[in-house]
């Protein structure tokens, strides 16, 4: 961690399976981060941009009216609890998280600030890899949310890189009902991504950038990208 960051507590630790780096909890008074190998992955103040990945899928007029919600990656429960918000009562969201401890993390001390989605009887939580999840799946989601890792730039392990190659992408085509929406959530551009998506099959393709504020006066500024698009019905 740099100097700015001396006066945090280790929480936690644990290492990411599959030959990834040390993923540490430090606390700071009321406040909690997530960093991986000395760079900070996830903090608990800002989530704009995960909320307006569930807004934007629990919002398509074309979504099934008890749908079944696939979310890859916990994280801090954001991406999760804006989905609950707006899921049906008879909707369903799986939420697939590789990390046992962040999800412990988030039964625990992490869960007030999202609201404790995972007490929700609504959510069914899959401790595997999404990659894998998707790979046995055949038309089972009206929705898949992908918010794992840094987006298509992975900074957690490589492995998840694979969910954006055009065979993760043709995984996550098969796991989805006719009609089905994907959304993936980074927080860089990727215009090589972006054509992948066209590549292969996927249609109504967008780009949506969500500004983002962060800081103490909410003065710091900066950009998350989020793609949509749709398996066709036909």
């Amino acid at each position: 961690m740099n100097d700015e960051f001396d006066d945090w507590d280790e929480v936690d630790f644990t290492r990411v399976p599959g030959g990834g780096g040390k993923m540490t909890l430090y606390r700071r008074e009321d406040r909690y981060s997530i960093w991986i190998d000395g760079v900070e992955l996830m903090g608990c103040e800002n989530h704009q941009s995960e909320d307006e990945l569930a807004r934007i899928v629990l919002a398509d007029p074309a979504l099934n009216a008890n749908p079944h919600v696939l979310i890859g990656g916990l994280g801090m429960g954001f991406t999760l609890a804006a989905a609950l918000r707006d899921l049906p009562e008879n909707g369903r969201v799986t939420i697939c998280e590789l990390i046992p401890k962040v999800v412990e993390w988030n039964r625990g001390p992490l869960g007030h600030f999202a609201g404790r989605p995972l007490d929700d009887a609504r959510v069914a939580v899959a401790q595997k890899d999404v990659g894998r999840l998707l790979q046995t799946q055949l038309e089972e989601y009206d929705a898949i949310l992908l918010d794992v890792d840094n987006g298509p730039e992975g900074l957690v392990r490589g492995g998840n890189d694979w969910l954006y190659t055009e065979e993760g992408l043709d995984a996550a085509y098969s796991a989805l009902r006719p009609g089905g929406l994907l959304a993936v959530w980074s927080t860089f551009k990727d215009p090589a991504f972006y054509m992948r998506l066209k590549k292969t099959g996927f249609k109504d393709v967008r780009q949506v950038p969500v500004r983002i504020t962060f800081g103490a006066d909410n003065n710091g500024h900066d950009q998350h990208m989020i793609w949509t698009c749709r398996r066709p019905r036909t």
